[in-house]
């Protein structure tokens, strides 16, 4: 049996897409490693998108062929269209993230189409999908927009009702792109997703910290049922489509309270501030986050006790 919550780490994605200084893909790859020897198994190492408007990740091919073989890792990379898709899975990915917004502004501005135009494109990828092929469906801005302000429950639905029937099998994730959510309006959204649409087999959750909220936000998700959650080490990350939107919801700071809740991650928390230390280290990284802190000056207190 897996853990009772699986974390997804987005860091080498959502995390290293905010560092605008090029980070080796050596030293992608063996973040990656550490990740995965702290207990981490799905990690999202990266997307296939413009080089020229997201420079960071021109080696996610390099980055993809020399981790996908590590122990019982499920590396996934995301896709914003048909084609980078097409580049995904050529290249030997074997979970695929495809992304689209509710929002139409948030999607122009992150893909130059319509989110009809994204589903369209949706529709064709799942339609000549492989058999071995995982999928993510990500819903950005399903909670807020940081050009139009909190987006109704009604909106997404709406959106959803055109995506889900597509690939029921699919795991569906809803993105706080912004951060500016709180726990009641996730709660409502995930509960009315649940009955709605019964069809559907997996919920995941992607949580911002902007606003300080994002650990009650992953509570208020785990509490409406939900139990697969983004987190990004050392608290990176950033949405370069959503001005202000600062890191995700720290996953050493996830891993934390699931543990003091009594429930299994399957991480080990030491092995995963270790690795968070050196993400926050990295040159241009905003990193955010408690836990790993915390940590670090309860053990240098045990060390000055000991000494």
């Amino acid at each position: 049996m897996g853990p009772a919550v699986e974390i997804v780490e987005v860091g080498p994605r959502d995390g290293f897409q905010s560092i605008a200084t090029a980070i080796p893909a050596q030293t992608k790859i063996s973040i990656i490693e550490e990740l995965c020897a702290a207990g981490l198994r799905r990690i999202e190492i990266g997307s296939f998108v413009s080089r020229s408007a997201v420079p960071q990740f021109a080696d996610i091919v390099e980055v993809l062929q020399s981790t996908q073989s590590l122990p019982g890792f499920d590396p996934q990379v995301l896709v914003p269209t048909e084609r980078r898709a097409q580049e995904a899975m050529a290249a030997g990915a074997r979970h695929i993230v495809f992304v689209l917004s509710v929002s139409d502004r948030h999607n122009q501005s992150n893909v130059r189409r319509s989110p009809m135009d994204s589903v369209a494109e949706y529709g064709r990828i799942v339609k000549r999908l492989p058999a071995d092929i995982k999928v993510r469906l990500n819903i950005a801005t399903a909670f807020d927009c940081p050009y139009d302000g909190q987006m109704s429950i009604e909106a997404t639905l709406a959106l959803l009702d055109q995506l889900v029937d597509l690939m029921p099998e699919a795991e569906i994730g809803l993105c706080d792109t912004t951060g500016r959510v709180t726990p009641d309006h996730v709660e409502k959204l995930f509960s009315a997703c649940f009955e709605r649409y019964r069809q559907a087999t997996s919920w995941a959750f992607h949580a911002h910290d902007t606003y300080g909220l994002g650990l009650k936000n992953v509570t208020a998700a785990w509490r409406a049922g939900v139990s697969v959650i983004d987190a990004s080490f050392a608290g990176l990350g950033g949405c370069p489509f959503a001005p202000g939107a600062t890191g995700n919801v720290a996953t050493e700071d996830v891993a934390w309270l699931f543990q003091g809740m009594g429930i299994d991650t399957g991480v080990n928390i030491e092995k995963l501030v270790g690795v968070a230390q050196r993400g926050a280290a990295l040159p241009g990284a905003q990193s955010g986050g408690r836990v790993r802190d915390a940590l670090a000056a309860r053990n240098r207190l045990t060390l000055e006790t000991i000494t």
